[in-house]
């Protein structure tokens, strides 16, 4: 699709006006790129969240990253109180409102084994007493069933955090029917359901165009699920129930309380140690090597330190950070190993400069290993950031030049799931217990056969003056 047929899209008063009222009080992501790269942009260029609250700023926020041709707009789970910087995404207390969200992707081809799954969540949310706070979203090569964050009473809001209702939610009602997927899900190799509920998670905006497809995201009440067909999405002349808004209050109470009961609420929660990777139920099917060969040093550092750093505060944006941050510094350490300990040498008795203040005021501690922070939050090594989006391009694209970077980034929470807390806040063990006895084998012993991990005998400091392999 040309992108002056992107921009009159998003020109349409009706489409504005979606995008608007859902958007609304949502962090707003924008997706575009060029030459078949992909930009994810989710701030703007002075550091604040990105955010739609009204029609005008569809357009405006196009203008602004016009150079990157924006094509998909996203909005998070969580509705927010303020949305003035970043500290704002980060306080629990800022969340007001979070949206059980049900993601289920498949061929396009196949459209309608996903609409049967929908038909199965639907069917589940109505038996536990949800019916009209429910709509579902055709988002292009998939669906989401959404349960309207607004259908829960305020006496259990105020009880519960929104956004362990809308995890547990979402967790529950997938194991209660998980059962009933067999007979769907090995009909398509593509066909899976996903848990994705997180502090960062996103999901496409009303009337957005898909990322890739020329469709876009149309909203239909339960009731005409057997009526649905791929042409509503058209985006010249789509089909779309404005009736997403509808809620009645209370109507979630009973299945929140059972949810939360059984679940016990998010796990990712900055702190906790029980981060689950996202549930995803699918057929089975082997794990694709792309090509032949192994992956850098450098990219298996980056991937198990942004997976560390995860698990341990459960913010995905600074992990990715944290990892080619820490990537970068074992790199140049490696490499100037006898220049570092001279240089600490001489500096010992020295009084403190004011410089030297100014770099400790910007410190933060992940376990015992110290980094700096800019002013905007990224970590960074001298005067420049390590950004999510550098993450993506240094990392996790070589990665995928590999292997699915996704599998790669489970199996790093997995392996690392495998340690006790304290090796994980320890600078040193991570590095000779994680790190160093699959830094040259990750693919071989984590992703593909992680129960052939064998450990290596050498360690952090050893690591620095030992000739760079391959």
């Amino acid at each position: 699709m040309d992108y002056e047929l992107i921009e009159k899209h998003y020109s349409n008063e009706l489409v504005k006006r979606e995008i608007a009222d859902y958007c609304k009080g949502r962090w707003v992501a924008l997706e575009g790129g060029a030459l078949g790269s992909r930009v994810f942009l989710r701030y703007w260029r002075d550091g604040r969240p990105l955010k739609i609250d009204k029609p005008f700023d569809v357009e405006d926020s196009l203008r602004q990253f016009k150079g990157v041709k924006p094509r998909t707009i996203y909005g998070s789970v969580n509705v927010y109180g303020r949305l003035s910087s970043r500290l704002d995404l980060e306080d629990p207390g800022n969340i007001v409102y979070a949206s059980p969200v049900w993601d289920i992707d498949g061929e396009l081809e196949k459209w309608k084994d996903i609409i049967e799954v929908v038909r199965i969540i639907v069917n589940e949310l109505e038996r536990l007493g949800l019916v009209k706070s429910v709509f579902v979203k055709w988002s292009g090569e998939g669906a989401h069933v959404h349960v309207h964050e607004k259908c829960f009473s305020n006496d259990v809001l105020s009880k519960h955090n929104p956004l362990d209702i809308a995890y547990s939610l979402v967790e529950y009602v997938l194991d209660r029917f998980k059962e009933k997927l067999v007979d769907v899900v090995p009909r398509s190799s593509e066909l899976k359901v996903e848990k994705e509920i997180d502090l960062k998670r996103v999901f496409t905006a009303p009337l957005a165009l898909h990322r890739r497809r020329d469709l876009c995201c149309v909203c239909f009440k339960p009731e005409v699920i057997d009526s649905f067909e791929v042409e509503w999405a058209n985006p010249q002349s789509f089909k779309h129930d404005e009736r997403w808004r509808d809620y009645v209050e209370g109507e979630g109470d009973e299945a929140a309380l059972k949810a939360i009961e059984a679940v016990g609420g998010y796990k990712g929660w900055p702190g906790a140690m029980e981060v689950k990777p996202r549930m995803v139920i699918a057929a089975p099917k082997p794990i694709e090597v792309k090509q032949k060969g192994k992956l850098g040093r450098f990219q298996v550092m980056g991937l198990l330190q942004a997976a560390r750093y995860y698990l341990l505060t459960g913010d995905l944006e600074k992990a990715k950070s944290f990892g080619l941050n820490r990537a970068i510094f074992y790199a140049w350490a490696k490499r100037h190993a006898r220049e570092v300990a001279l240089r600490r040498l001489s500096k010992i008795g020295r009084p403190i400069t004011e410089e030297r203040k100014a770099r400790e005021e910007k410190a933060v501690h992940v376990g015992d290993e110290v980094a700096f922070v800019s002013d905007r939050g990224w970590f960074m090594i001298g005067d420049q950031e390590q950004k999510p989006e550098d993450y993506d391009r240094q990392i996790a694209q070589y990665i995928e030049g590999v292997i699915p970077y996704e599998k790669a980034w489970q199996a790093a929470l997995e392996y690392l799931k495998s340690f006790k807390k304290e090796v994980l806040l320890d600078q040193q063990k991570f590095f000779k217990q994680v790190y160093e006895p699959v830094r040259d084998r990750f693919v071989e012993d984590v992703v593909l056969n992680p129960k052939k991990r064998a450990p290596k005998p050498e360690g952090l400091f050893k690591w620095f003056s030992e000739e760079e392999k391959g």
